[in-house]
């Protein structure tokens, strides 16, 4: 059997447990897979759990949850000479969605079974890396609220987040940056800058989504200067497909980039985990740094 680490986020409150870790490894062995499946508790265990896995020699580590775990897990399989997999197991997936892996869990198992190794890029910011994307200003604010009425309110995930989004839009901070890309320079006033790894789908129906992940380069997305109102019109205009149009949005595209502030402290969002960094934030991307198991092409 072709022998992988699993390691899973069961510190969702979802109900893992040893009789559910014994049937997930049994369902890889119906793939011919030998998985010796670790239930962790929270992010500090998952990545102690993925350099274990490491240390033992594992040629494949495989990461369950959602964006945050995969995340955490890739960040030490980064660099190690092992492959990395994923099994969706979040509520969006982002990463997982944009590689095409099945969110069903028996064909993300099939799949890490028969699919083949891609090469993709990984971003990365003062050394934290990201898989999908970063982002500075309202983002960053939203998540911190929304983890803190989770934790002091009860609430649930998506409450939390709309009353944090809400509490945001009313305060509505600006941010004042500097982006330098190369030898230019572009000051900015904005409530966002958003750093994606490649380049992100910003209009129509399929917003969020990347056609593909291993481009070599980061997309930079700032909205300048605009009030609440229009923040609303740009939401609009990429509903309609008419954003880049929009003299208020604007898009770059660099392999490196710093971004400079008056601020001595930024929240910084990472693949949807927030962090405190000290200014300059200097990002790259690391072309082809990666190794993911993906769906095999149709024509194969």
């Amino acid at each position: 059997m072709n022998r992988m680490a699993v390691i899973v986020n069961a510190g969702a409150g979802l109900g893992y447990g040893l009789p559910w870790r014994d049937s997930l490894a049994a369902r890889f062995a119906s793939h011919g897979l030998d998985a010796e499946v670790t239930l962790a508790a929270d992010v500090n265990h998952l990545m102690e759990a993925a350099r274990a896995a490491l240390a033992a020699g594992a040629p494949v580590v495989v990461a369950g949850g959602g964006d945050g775990t995969v995340n955490a897990v890739a960040s030490v399989v980064l660099d190690s000479g092992a492959v990395f997999g994923v099994l969706p197991m979040g509520t969006l997936n982002h990463f997982a969605r944009d590689l095409r892996i099945p969110s069903q869990l028996d064909a993300a198992i099939a799949n890490l079974a028969a699919g083949h190794v891609a090469l993709v890029d990984v971003g990365e910011v003062n050394g934290r890396v990201f898989l999908n994307n970063s982002s500075l200003g309202l983002y960053p604010d939203i998540v911190r609220d929304r983890q803190r009425q989770q934790r002091r309110l009860g609430r649930g995930k998506w409450t939390a987040f709309g009353w944090a989004t809400l509490a945001a839009l009313k305060r509505y901070p600006f941010l004042s940056v500097r982006l330098t890309l190369g030898e230019q320079g572009h000051a900015r006033r904005t409530p966002f800058v958003f750093i994606g790894n490649n380049e992100y789908q910003m209009q129509g129906f399929n917003i969020g989504e990347r056609a593909r992940i291993d481009g070599g380069t980061l997309s930079v997305y700032v909205a300048q200067r605009p009030t609440r109102f229009g923040l609303l019109k740009l939401a609009l205009r990429a509903l309609f497909g008419r954003l880049r149009q929009s003299r208020e949005f604007h898009v770059f595209q660099a392999g490196e980039m710093v971004i400079e502030t008056r601020h001595r402290r930024l929240r910084v969002a990472t693949d949807g985990e927030v962090s405190v960094m000290a200014p300059p934030l200097r990002y790259r991307i690391r072309p082809a740094a990666l190794p993911v198991i993906v769906p095999r092409p149709l024509e194969d």
